[in-house]
């Protein structure tokens, strides 16, 4: 049996080396699991510490995708298996957005470049591991989105942090949509910090290898900046749709008021513009307590930190086990495939705000510290209830 996560380390033209981990489940598009996320942490906190490794570089194999996603597979199972329909006994869940969530937040804090190779597929759990890397590498292959709404989850792994700091009305458009980006649009926002043709990796490589990199962090982040940018397209690349469309999804998407904006969004079913009116069409399909609550973190998390982010996620993460609308939208599209979710509630009218505060329910018992208390800094009182 091959290992999740392949290490490699490089040897380049001086002392110093280059660490490489590769997802290493390319028949699911590299879907992350519990087994990779602890092989991923225990890798970096190993490469950190070594004094030889001047910097990682965090990619997928395969051609296909960086990482499609979270292992869904395995959450239907434990959602399943969780006859007592109580978040807290849903134990899978709670390793799983535990160990997930403090891999994320390790590489928003790493001590060293990480390099991310976001070529081809990169949609939820994968946009978790790319949103911290330092060099974050987009292709003409890349698809960038958060699509949780098409399940009935939200955009976690810090996700609802990453959205919420977005011009206004962008990081909802998002959000609401699942609408996928390409280079472009990710350099654009800000989401990706260099662009390289798709078939370029191998290239990268051999002038990764061919060059002589420092023992200090700082140094190699400014070598490595230097050889991205040498390696850029030359071609000066068509604006992204998002670009084209960037100040009529602002004025639709921005503000506070929840209906105007799905209003707006589901006008675009009609629009001359096929990428709208796929991002209407996946709206008006995606499950309305998925909107709701990801209209409310967005609105809840803009000040937080990351780490208070990461906690209130993981209480949203573990009521969606138990809420319904997880295990439907998974059974619909990848178990039963009839793509046909029977959401509850059924309409945007009856997500109501107050309807969506039970995610917010802490669901441990009394007394117990939030398991990511450790995380960061010391979460707020009001992530701690």
């Amino acid at each position: 049996m091959s290992a999740v996560v392949l290490s490699t380390v490089l040897d380049t033209a001086g002392p110093e080396k280059v660490a490489m981990a590769t997802l290493n489940r390319p028949d699911t598009l590299n879907g992350l699991s519990l087994e990779m996320c602890h092989e991923l942490t225990r890798l970096l906190e190993q490469w950190e510490d070594d004094p030889t490794i001047a910097f990682v570089i965090l990619r997928g194999a395969g051609e296909r995708s960086f990482c499609a996603g979270g292992d869904l597979h395995s959450l239907y199972a434990s959602m399943q298996e969780n006859t007592e329909r109580d978040a807290w006994s849903n134990g899978y869940a709670r390793e799983f957005f535990d160990v997930e969530y403090r891999l994320d937040y390790m590489i928003h804090r790493y001590g060293k470049p990480i390099l991310c190779w976001g070529s081809g597929i990169v949609m939820g759990g994968g946009v978790g591991l790319m949103m911290g890397a330092s060099h974050r590498v987009v292709t003409d292959t890349t698809r960038f989105a958060m699509p949780e709404i098409s399940i009935g989850l939200f955009p976690d792994v810090g996700g609802t942090w990453m959205l919420s700091r977005l011009p206004d009305g962008i990081g909802m458009f998002l959000a609401l949509t699942g609408a996928q980006l390409g280079a472009r649009d990710c350099l654009l926002l800000g989401l990706a910090d260099h662009e390289l043709p798709s078939d370029g990796f191998d290239a990268l490589l051999a002038d990764v290898q061919a060059a002589r990199w420092s023992a200090r962090p700082d140094r190699n982040d400014a070598l490595l900046r230097r050889l991205l940018q040498s390696k850029a397209p030359s071609a000066t690349a068509q604006p992204g749709p998002l670009q084209r469309h960037f100040d009529v999804i602002r004025a639709a998407c921005g503000g506070t008021n929840f209906d105007e904006i799905c209003a707006a969004i589901e006008a675009w079913a009609d629009h001359d513009d096929p990428w709208l009116q796929r991002a209407a069409r996946t709206f008006s399909t995606g499950a309305p307590s998925s909107a709701r609550l990801a209209f409310t973190l967005l609105h809840k998390v803009r000040l937080m930190s990351l780490a208070d982010v990461f906690r209130i996620e993981y209480i949203v993460s573990l009521q969606c086990g138990v809420q319904g609308d997880f295990q439907e939208g998974i059974r619909a599209l990848l178990i039963d495939k009839d793509k046909s979710p029977a959401w509850n509630p059924a309409s945007l009218s009856e997500a109501t705000d107050a309807w969506v505060q039970r995610y917010f329910q802490a669901p441990w018992p009394d007394h117990q510290p939030h398991p990511l208390s450790d995380l960061g800094e010391v979460p707020d009182h009001a992530v701690q209830e």
